[in-house]
């Protein structure tokens, strides 16, 4: 029985990165054995165990294929013959694939020698590339995925050029349409929040998976812009920028796929009437429900991205708006009874704002002049109103418009100026 350090933990060493969680590889074992050792059973599909002491996770060295055409699972194979190559091997790209005996695991840094590498791993980490490590890689299309993420983290890698051929045929031969939806979502949640979450759908796009995932998002790519607000004029192009801005601005994976989703209705604009985009937040908003529901995306990231894709033109308009016009926006936005939401709905609209070719740095007022009105808004005592309201015998809706003329009030005097220039 001899033991492995592989994967991330290997790997994020090697580029001197702050440590990933551990994963071990057991050779020559059978389940009975680890069982046997103490080890706690925890694999559902296939033999993964817990060591007594650490907790870590340690997995019996297997081969896998796909069970059959469609993908809905693999055929594991765990015995004690498979050896640690053959368990490499069914890894997804060559930086991944590098295992280190247990006896030299706890050591700062690892020396070459160290190493066992039979798919070029460092080679790879060297050269900046990501490569897939055998054909087994088409037998799980979600590594599609898995690789743009790892471009988005690791932003100045490259993908080999046999690599992006083999995603084309995969796409081309239907392999992305099978894909289950939570190992999508799981996916793209992981890449929007990586250092450069652009990169994930560039590489998505450059291989067509894109095009099957999200065609509401690959279809923004040569739709034009106004100059005059968007210096960048394609709007893929200032899609990209706007997710890095939420990355730059270290937003929170509901702000990062608002930001993602806010302009989808714009790739539906026609033709005549380009570049303008007159009424694309509801078309945005009806075309990011169809999004959420193929790829299960959790209620509360979705609510977010809805009042986002809704609002972000009034919200980047409201330093024209006058105290109740500003209490309109809050209340549709539900931002009295969901403050934090609101916040958030803020920061995706600045990473909007400032998501644009050469207006990186600008300052987006918007979000200060309307927190402020929020905050004006909800510190309004509402009870003694409605008390006072009551006993002059008002009922539930004059009594809502006195609490709304009193909050229109209390952000008439919160209102900071200048006013903020409109942007679209």
């Amino acid at each position: 029985m001899q033991t492995y350090l592989v994967g991330g933990a290997v790997r994020d060493r090697l580029l001197g990165l702050p440590g990933s969680d551990r994963d071990w590889v057991v050779v020559g074992a059978s389940p009975k054995e680890m069982t046997d050792l103490g080890y706690l059973p925890v694999g559902r599909d296939f033999p993964v165990f817990l060591h007594p002491e650490t907790r870590e996770e340690h997995a019996l060295a297997r081969t896998e294929r796909k069970s059959a055409p469609g993908y809905r699972g693999f055929v594991v194979h765990a015995d004690p013959g498979v050896t640690l190559e053959e368990d490499l091997a069914r890894r997804d790209l060559s930086i991944n694939a590098i295992a280190v005996p247990r006896a030299l695991a706890d050591r700062d840094r690892f020396d070459e020698a160290d190493l066992i590498d039979p798919y070029g791993g460092l080679r790879d980490l060297r050269g900046k590339i990501l490569r897939h490590v055998t054909d087994a890689f088409r037998e799980d299309p979600v590594r599609i995925l898995r690789l743009a993420r790892f471009a988005a983290r690791f932003a100045d890698f490259s993908v080999a050029p046999d690599t992006m051929a083999l995603m084309r045929r995969m796409v081309r031969d239907g392999e992305a349409d099978a894909l289950v939806p939570e190992r999508v979502w799981q996916e793209l949640a992981r890449g929007l929040m990586e250092g450069k979450p652009s990169r994930m759908f560039e590489v998505l796009r450059e291989c067509g998976a894109l095009k099957v995932l999200l065609p509401e998002v690959d279809r923004l790519w040569g739709v034009p812009q106004p100059e005059a607000h968007h210096p960048e004029v394609d709007t893929g192009v200032h899609l990209m920028m706007v997710l890095d801005m939420s990355a730059r601005l270290q937003a929170p994976l509901p702000v990062r796929f608002a930001c993602l989703t806010h302009d989808l209705g714009k790739g539906t604009t026609p033709q005549d009437v380009l570049p303008r985009h007159l009424g694309h937040e509801q078309r945005s908003a009806k075309l990011l429900k169809q999004v959420c529901e193929r790829w299960r995306v959790p209620v509360d990231i979705r609510e977010l991205a809805d009042v986002v894709a809704r609002e972000h033109g009034n919200i980047h308009r409201s330093g024209e708006l006058n105290a109740t016009a500003v209490l309109r926006l809050l209340e549709r936005c539900d931002a009295i009874r969901k403050p934090e939401r609101f916040g958030q709905a803020l920061l995706a609209c600045e990473c909007d704002a400032r998501g644009r070719l050469g207006l990186q740095e600008r300052p987006y007022p918007q979000r200060q002049r309307l927190q402020a009105a929020l905050d004006a808004a909800l510190a309004v005592p509402t009870e003694p109103i409605a008390q006072a309201a009551q006993q002059r015998g008002a009922k539930g809706p004059e009594i809502g418009a006195a609490i709304s003329r009193a909050r229109a009030e209390a952000v008439a005097q919160a209102l900071p100026r200048p006013e903020a220039p409109s942007i679209e």
